[in-house]
């Protein structure tokens, strides 16, 4: 459930708002170059739906400003090829734009996986099953976007891939052959680029869906999404036992890198948050990190600012003209109590809050990241 409201949220979102500014505008002020960790990311992402193209300019700086070096970019098939062999530049070139002018590397979310829901997919291909997607298309079009943007170095193929698979086990063996397929076709054209899947780790530890992730840990790496909560969405884990779930994640990757493109702990007192806790966890998963580095692939923490309450998570999430449905398969993970919490979850899990005021772990974050830099 959760990776396709995050990669709704974090990247379309944020899309939506840079597409609401004037682009008329220019802003030319100097960017202090300074040496950025490529290995440690924010996910950037805006307070509101619309801001101005200076505002998202000094959002794009403050965060490039405390030494990561790099970030995730959002971008779904329907998206960007709208109509066969057509692709449609126009949003990603202004995020990948901001990405380059601050010296951020891109993990690449393009899922062909959202939990549950394949897709989105354009209209022109339909709503193919797993054993229907066309392998070469699916090549054409990331081989198009990797040539045309450099600074992608890690792709995610699918997200929150063991919800789609906890009741459809015999589909793994033809997932796996098309990753393999487009890996070795991408591989060959895309040396320096790496390729995984990805998983809500939260789900896979609450589910006992640890052997899904180690049949599909193919590829470069194993990319992970992490909340400390239960099925409820609420947060039942202290900071110390979290911690510990990031280190299981090192050991059900099967001896892959392990990329964590999505690590978060939420502010909200609704779902059991804190600021205290979430600054807490920060400064653990930074001693984590520190203590597993040649394990780790790249650490991403999601994510740079709060939304308004209600706002982050809705039954269903559109996508161009795609719906995609919200739920983990079963009554319980669709409910709307659960969507509610999730909400509460997600709106509240960034560093500042809604009205652009520094959280405790914003400062936190930086001097984590200044002391591994």
């Amino acid at each position: 459930m959760d990776k396709k409201i995050l990669g709704i949220i974090a990247g379309v979102a944020v899309v939506i708002a840079i597409i609401a500014v004037s682009l008329g505008q220019e802003d030319s002020s100097p960017i202090i170059k300074q040496e950025n960790n490529e290995n440690i990311g924010l996910v950037i992402n805006t307070p509101t739906s619309s801001v101005s193209l200076r505002e998202i300019d000094q959002i794009y700086s403050d965060a490039s400003s405390t030494g990561i070096g790099r970030s995730n970019v959002y971008l779904f098939w329907n998206l960007i090829e709208p109509q066969k062999d057509e692709f449609d530049w126009q949003q990603s070139d202004i995020l990948m734009g901001l990405d380059q002018k601050n010296d951020l590397k891109v993990t690449l979310y393009f899922s062909i996986i959202n939990g549950p829901t394949l897709g989105p997919f354009p209209n022109w291909i339909g709503k193919p099953s797993i054993n229907a997607i066309q392998e070469d298309r699916l090549v054409n079009v990331l081989d198009a976007i990797l040539s045309r943007y450099g600074i992608i170095d890690t792709v995610i193929i699918a997200g929150e891939t063991e919800s789609q698979f906890r009741y459809n086990e015999q589909n793994i063996p033809v997932y796996k052959e098309l990753f393999n397929n487009i890996y070795s076709q991408l591989k060959e054209k895309h040396p320096d680029v790496k390729f995984g899947n990805g998983f809500a780790l939260h789900h896979v530890l609450n589910k006992n869906l640890e052997h899904i992730v180690s049949e599909l840990a193919v590829g470069d790496f194993v990319g992970f999404s992490y909340f400390p909560v239960d099925s409820l969405n609420d947060i039942v884990k202290t900071p110390e036992q979290a911690t510990q779930d990031l280190q299981n994640s090192l050991e059900i990757a099967q001896g892959k890198k392990v990329g964590f493109f999505e690590v978060s702990w939420s502010t909200s007192d609704f779902v059991g948050g804190s600021e205290a806790s979430q600054q807490e966890f920060l400064e653990k998963t930074f001693e984590f990190y520190s203590e597993n580095e040649k394990e780790i692939e790249f650490l991403t923490w999601y994510r740079q600012y709060d939304r308004p309450e209600g706002t982050c998570v809705s039954e269903e999430q559109d996508i161009g003209e795609t719906s995609i449905e919200v739920g983990g398969g079963s009554g319980l993970g669709s409910s709307e109590f659960v969507i509610e919490r999730l909400n509460h979850y997600i709106c509240n899990a960034g560093l500042y809050d809604v009205n652009g005021n520094p959280k405790p772990s914003w400062n936190e974050f930086k001097t984590q990241v200044q002391m591994l830099n």
